[in-house]
């Protein structure tokens, strides 16, 4: 286990270093997370039929759920942990992980639960149509009841990073995603077994890395590891105080998957009314492609993420100020390659999921540079989010994200198309992406503006500011 434990210093290291250190093994991990969605858009648009590929976009929201979850647990407590080891309180870091790993689980058994015994219920909620159905059913029932390893091995990473193991965490992936790829093929193709195949192959990928992530945290070897929970009286106030607080301070995170959720079923029913089933499927591939972007984004916020925590735990505010920019100059690169591949590739991205035969490839063609020109705002936002969340500002990061993922996102899906046409469906998202980026710059610049008028104050008053 020692050789899985990388070392790293968060509080002396020099932060282009130590952001080096974190971000490859990061990206790298959520790479090919990204492959898992792409190879299942992939094997089920080729394998199957557009009308899969759509199916799978209206049930995507359950899996963004999940994934939601996963990274609220996990933001919340690593911060919080992070934050304790900066202390030297080793016990109550365990402690804390090994809460939101518990409560985490038994909330979405429940969930799935629920999902599972109103399937078709669920389905036609989320959007799904007469034709598409069925086929969502069955994709739903083979996938949802996994949910709770989709979570831990969110959560799971963020533990790993922190307990000095971004190399491990990056392999709990990369397993996960070679699974889903391999049996995605054999079950799909060899043996033909359609939505059922596509849905078990991730289940089983998932499943894989989580239980690599649990045995890593079970190990007494490690720094941060599970820790018996009490179950008296005393400490289940205790748990209950932790994970409300963990919740808040995660809480940005799971509004973010959920944000993406509401995307992909607010443009369902956006794309369905202008253009049918054959949008949804266009539409389909523009959700298998955010995602990944996304990720990206968020490897980068997560790889400053112990970093910003521990240092602000030490009040050592110029490391956390050169992290947090750092990072925002990193994703803001990432979205000027990402903005122009879209560009200038878009016939050759559709291309990877459906066969120009299809007439959602014409629209997907047209549409996916419209919806790339927001990929920078995204870039901007999805960092900033991550920052306020590491610096316990959660109230920032909530409102920003519930600004672009729910109040300027739905405006923007309704109000577009009535001005523009299906141009304006295209532009919805980055246009609110855009508008959040403002939000974001008005936040900083009247912080800049309180810190210089703070300074001011204390200069009168022959003060040294600190």
């Amino acid at each position: 286990m020692e050789k899985m434990r990388d070392s790293i210093d968060f509080k002396n290291t020099d932060i282009k270093t130590l952001f080096r250190k974190l971000l490859l093994p990061t990206v790298l991990g959520m790479i090919f997370s990204a492959l898992f969605i792409i190879t299942d858009g992939i094997f089920v648009g080729k394998g199957i039929g557009s009308d899969a590929l759509a199916a799978v976009n209206i049930v995507s929201p359950l899996w963004l759920f999940s994934t939601g979850v996963g990274l609220m647990f996990g933001v919340g407590a690593s911060v919080v942990a992070s934050i304790h080891l900066s202390h030297g309180k080793v016990k109550v870091a365990r402690i804390n992980i090994t809460q939101s790993v518990v409560i985490s689980s038994l909330l979405l058994m429940c969930t799935s639960t629920l999902f599972c015994s109103f399937a078709p219920q669920v389905v036609k909620l989320l959007g799904g149509s007469e034709r598409l159905t069925p086929l969502a059913v069955e994709y739903m029932l083979w996938f949802v009841p996994f949910s709770l390893f989709t979570a831990l091995l969110n959560s799971g990473m963020f533990f790993l990073r922190l307990d000095g193991s971004p190399s491990f965490a990056m392999m709990c992936n990369v397993v996960a995603a070679v699974l889903n790829i391999l049996l995605d093929y054999l079950f799909i193709f060899p043996l033909g077994w359609g939505m059922f195949g596509a849905a078990l192959a991730s289940a089983i990928g998932t499943t894989v890395g989580a239980f690599m992530t649990v045995s890593y945290l079970l190990r007494r070897r490690c720094a941060l590891r599970f820790h018996p929970v009490k179950m008296s009286r005393k400490s289940m106030q205790l748990m209950r105080h932790n994970i409300g607080y963990m919740c808040r301070m995660g809480s940005s995170a799971f509004l973010c998957e959920v944000a993406i959720a509401s995307m992909m079923f607010v443009g369902n029913q956006v794309f369905i009314h202008y253009l049918k089933e054959d949008g949804v499927a266009a539409f389909s591939i523009a959700c298998y492609f955010f995602p990944i972007i996304f990720m990206v984004y968020n490897a980068i916020a997560q790889s400053a993420q112990p970093i910003i925590s521990y240092n602000y735990g030490l009040n050592e505010s110029q490391r956390v100020r050169r992290a947090y920019l750092l990072a925002l100059k990193t994703a803001i690169g990432c979205g000027v390659c990402f903005a122009l591949t879209t560009i200038f590739c878009s016939p050759e991205i559709v291309g990877m999921f459906i066969d120009r035969s299809y007439p959602a490839y014409d629209i997907a063609v047209k549409g996916l540079p419209l919806y790339a020109t927001g990929f920078v705002f995204f870039a901007v936002n999805i960092v900033s989010i991550g920052y306020f969340q590491s610096v316990e500002r959660a109230k920032y990061a909530t409102v920003i994200t519930l600004l672009r993922g729910f109040i300027l996102l739905t405006a923007c899906f309704f109000g577009l198309p009535l001005l523009l046409g299906d141009r304006g469906i295209w532009l919805a998202t980055p246009l609110a992406e855009m508008l959040t980026t403002l939000f974001i710059l008005v936040i900083y610049i009247s912080g800049k503006r309180k810190d210089k008028e703070k300074s001011v104050s204390l200069d009168k008053t022959g003060c040294t500011p600190t």
